[in-house]
């Protein structure tokens, strides 16, 4: 059986249900939303009802169910605690060509109720033909909790944008794009916000000529290049977006959403392709990476990457692996971007540090061994003032980047104090379906095989191995300065 899924206007029209007890509760504050005019038939009635008819929000007859009681009804809900008369109800409604829902009997049933999601005059309906409504209604929580929670007010200026539009806009492609277009940029209350004047008939003179580069980037596809503008140019916005540690997963539903809308994607080299292939096909996406110290592109030419991008009227993500505030040259772009008088904003992603340590099963801030956590670069971890680097073994060091060999930075940490025992693990590509784990010891990592980028070094006691994760550790270094709260 195939349905139509359908949504039906109610408003002023007449309704009936036949019952007045749970079940049939539900479906009248269901109906009372759509504005129908309701008419409830039972011998009795729940309190909520009662007190429905009271305030003259619906209209109760306190007495059994009647064939007459259909005539000039759009819609009939059979819903009382007697199989019969629910049945009595649907022949009825048959005769007459009344669409009617007898509740959870799905051969007396011409329609369903799904299980709504709404944000304002946005809904989605899911249903399951009857089959299975714990499972609409599971799929309808997991879709609600993905959904923004402005859409509603969003859809409502999008409507009355859409309106103008069409009342100023001749038809044709132009109309058709900047239909399109306002479905996908956010609009702001101010009467001057981009958006709402690229609905005005005065913004169709947009100009169309050629943005050249600022610079000529070295990045494969770029070298030479243009920015061609947008068919509708807005004001320039930039978007600088965390991927996470590599696994689609985890990326932020912000993030996913300006991955699948951005007209352009400047992205790291650390960006897998799984995460790439989530943007739209038309998407113009370039590799901006400088990894190991190879570097085919500037800093200063992804400025103007991105300046220039957005300049033209392009919805630019810059997408930068784990976090872009967290040694990611976050900073410099921003005052880029801010020197250049381009909008933009910060989504924050998932850090390797949290996904390393989600693979190893441990918390970075164990309360019985650390109370603190270190980030920082393998160029940096090394400290070059020992006195102001005192040995902190109620820390969680992270080190990212850490480099090939270990020797140098053990050394270092073993001289400030840290002892050759303490726990190590080094993480490669974590999260990913090739992750790769190894766990050490502070004195053992001079030995430790060079792991794959990206990488990252865990160290501190609260870095255990996995098996090792639910037992109690009898005696370390700071058994005697140990206090659990």
């Amino acid at each position: 059986m195939s349905l139509q899924p359908i949504f039906l206007k109610l408003e002023g029209r007449r309704g009936l249900v036949v019952g007045a007890g749970t079940v049939a509760l539900d479906k009248i504050a269901a109906l009372l939303k759509t504005g129908v005019q309701l008419r409830v038939v039972a011998p009795r009635a729940r309190e909520e009802v009662k007190q429905l008819a009271r305030d003259g929000r619906i209209e109760w007859v306190a007495r059994a169910f009647e064939p007459a009681d259909l005539d000039g009804s759009f819609i009939v809900i059979a819903a009382s605690d007697v199989p019969e008369v629910n049945s009595g109800v649907y022949r009825g409604a048959v005769e007459r060509n009344i669409l009617c829902n007898s509740v959870d009997d799905i051969p007396n049933c011409d329609f369903f109720f799904g299980s709504v999601v709404s944000r304002g005059d946005l809904q989605i309906a899911i249903s399951t033909a009857g089959e299975s409504p714990s499972l609409a209604q599971r799929l309808r929580r997991e879709i609600d909790e993905q959904l923004p929670q402005d859409l509603g007010p969003w859809l409502k200026t999008i409507g009355e944008l859409r309106r103008e539009i069409l009342a100023t806009r001749p038809k044709g492609e132009e109309r058709k794009l900047l239909l399109h277009e306002l479905a996908h940029r956010q609009v702001c209350d101010s009467p001057t916000c981009a958006i709402r004047q690229l609905a005005r008939p005065h913004a169709s003179g947009a100009n169309n000529g050629t943005v050249i580069l600022s610079n000529q980037s070295a990045a494969e596809g770029v070298e030479g290049s243009t920015v061609r503008p947008h068919p509708h140019a807005l004001p320039s916005h930039v978007y600088l977006v965390g991927a996470g540690p590599g696994n689609p997963d985890l990326l932020t539903i912000k993030a996913l959403r300006l991955i699948e809308s951005a007209d352009v994607i400047l992205h790291d080299d650390l960006v897998p392709q799984a995460i790439l292939d989530l943007a739209s096909p038309d998407a113009e996406i370039l590799n901006v990476g400088k990894r190991c110290g190879a570097k085919t592109i500037t800093q200063e030419e992804i400025h103007a990457l991105m300046i220039d991008y957005a300049r033209a009227g392009r919805s630019v993500v810059r997408l930068k692996s784990g976090d872009p505030m967290l040694f990611g040259r976050g900073a410099e772009e921003i005052a880029a971007l801010k020197d250049a008088s381009v909008a933009h904003e910060l989504v924050p992603g998932v850090s390797a540090a949290f996904a390393a340590a989600s693979s190893l099963g441990c918390s970075l801030t164990d309360r019985n061994w650390a109370s603190k956590v270190i980030f920082s670069t393998g160029h940096h971890a090394q400290s070059h003032n020992r006195a102001a680097l005192p040995a902190l073994e109620d820390a969680t060091r992270v080190v990212y980047m850490p480099g090939r060999d270990l020797t140098l930075l053990a050394e270092e940490w073993m001289a400030e104090g840290l002892p050759p025992e303490l726990p190590c693990a080094l993480v490669s590509r974590a999260a990913q379906p090739d992750e790769e784990v190894l766990s050490t010891t502070l004195g053992g990592l001079h030995e430790a095989p060079a792991a794959a980028a990206p990488s990252l070094l865990l160290a501190g006691w609260a870095v255990r191995e996995a098996s090792a994760a639910d037992e109690i550790v009898q005696s370390s270094p700071r058994d005697s300065n140990l206090t659990v709260a």
